[in-house]
């Protein structure tokens, strides 16, 4: 980040430069100008991301200034520095753009706070959206609710990803009882009934905040017989939060219908869960079918072998070719382990971090992510101890 700064006062160039070098990584200042009404009389060396502008003095000399700086870098990001007593200085500046203020005597921590604030929505803005996963049961039983929450949960707590789990099975969804034990502020059905004043706050009030970084959007623990949730109520959902999260997953359920087609079309991937038997193979091969009727494209389409046991005489190999498609991923069979989650309401990551289950949630981050994630039981150890997750 580059940084420019407008001020006559030696001192205050001196503290902000100094706040500037001693930030991880450090800001370069591309030019200190050495007083106002200045900034025609040379070529700023490199264009700033923010700027520093010292606005003591006359309000109206400081205004016009402040515009100019502005017109002629309309992407940077403005740090008033200014005396608190000047009120009408600081609601003209709100009006051109200026959203961060410090007064003098500058306060070096409040400073930092500043550029911390700004710096998070300068990240926020270039974020690229989120990427959406549909996690598909290919038939009842498959455990698809189960890999949705426990892979929700290690996208956050492993791979660091803001992720969002939300539940489509509006007959009766119950994936956040896989992971809290907590009840949910509002489900699904109540934040579509409010969808005119959909907004970030609002969807993260309606959460259930199992960690800082992994929220979930519960289903209404009732049949929907009253459709209140529109498939462009749930595009609308989908949409904000591509915005502000790196991962949204949803168990979409067995139920293919207006809400979850329109989900789907929206995914990014879609991930059918499967088990070793013919009946799973049936009815995967229909799924397929399906998808293929609906032109998603077969490279966007992962399936996962749950419960994997290379002592079941139908291979996978076998799976593979019933259904005409590689099976991307397995997740063993660890009955006790699993169980255990489901009935503590626990993550298994959380639960049993060493158990083969974890090494399979681990491996699927790795390729959803493409990074080089570790899930060495060593390396796990060190990733919790760095961010603890609260207990219930």
């Amino acid at each position: 980040m580059n940084a420019l700064i407008v001020s006559a006062d030696n001192d205050a160039r001196s503290a902000v430069q100094r706040v500037c070098g001693a930030r991880t990584p450090p800001i370069t200042v591309v030019r200190e100008m050495p007083g106002m009404l200045s900034l025609g009389a040379g070529v700023t060396l490199g264009k700033p991301d923010l700027i520093f502008f010292d606005a003591r003095g006359s309000v109206d000399r400081a205004l016009e200034e402040l515009t100019r700086v502005s017109a002629k870098y309309p992407k940077a990001m403005v740090v008033l520095l200014a005396p608190m007593q000047s009120p009408d200085l600081l609601i003209a500046a709100m009006r051109i753009g200026v959203r961060e203020v410090v007064s003098f005597p500058l306060d070096l921590v409040e400073l930092n706070a500043a550029i911390d604030r700004l710096d998070a929505k300068a990240r926020e803005a270039d974020r690229e959206e989120g990427k959406l996963v549909s996690i598909v049961s290919s038939k009842g039983g498959s455990g698809a609710t189960f890999l949705a929450a426990n892979l929700s949960y290690a996208l956050s707590a492993v791979a660091r990803k803001k992720t969002l789990l939300v539940d489509l099975n509006l007959q009766f969804g119950d994936a956040a009882l896989f992971i809290s034990d907590e009840k949910p502020a509002m489900t699904m059905a109540d934040l579509c009934a409010q969808i005119g004043r959909l907004d970030e706050h609002l969807l993260r009030s309606a959460l259930i905040h199992v960690t800082p970084d992994f929220g979930v959007l519960a289903a209404s623990p009732n049949a929907d017989p009253d459709d209140r949730v529109r498939p462009d109520h749930v595009a609308a959902i989908l949409a904000l939060a591509r915005q502000h999260y790196d991962f949204i997953l949803l168990d979409a359920g067995r139920q293919v219908n207006a809400v979850t087609i329109r989900a789907m079309d929206a995914s990014d991937l879609i991930m059918p869960v499967l088990q070793q038997s013919l009946p799973f193979i049936r009815n995967g091969q229909r799924m397929l079918d399906m998808y293929a009727t609906l032109g998603y494209r077969k490279d966007n389409i992962r399936q996962i072998l749950n419960r994997h046991d290379d002592a079941n005489p139908i291979t996978r190999a076998d799976m593979e070719r019933g259904l005409g498609h590689r099976i991307a991923h397995l997740m063993p069979n660890n009955f006790e382990v699993a169980n255990e989650s489901i009935n503590q309401g626990e993550p298994v990551l959380r639960l049993a971090r060493g158990s083969n289950l974890s090494k399979g949630l681990i491996d699927i981050v790795r390729s959803l992510t493409e990074s080089p994630v570790s899930h060495s039981g060593s390396i796990i150890r060190r990733l919790f101890a760095r961010n603890p997750v609260p207990t219930h």
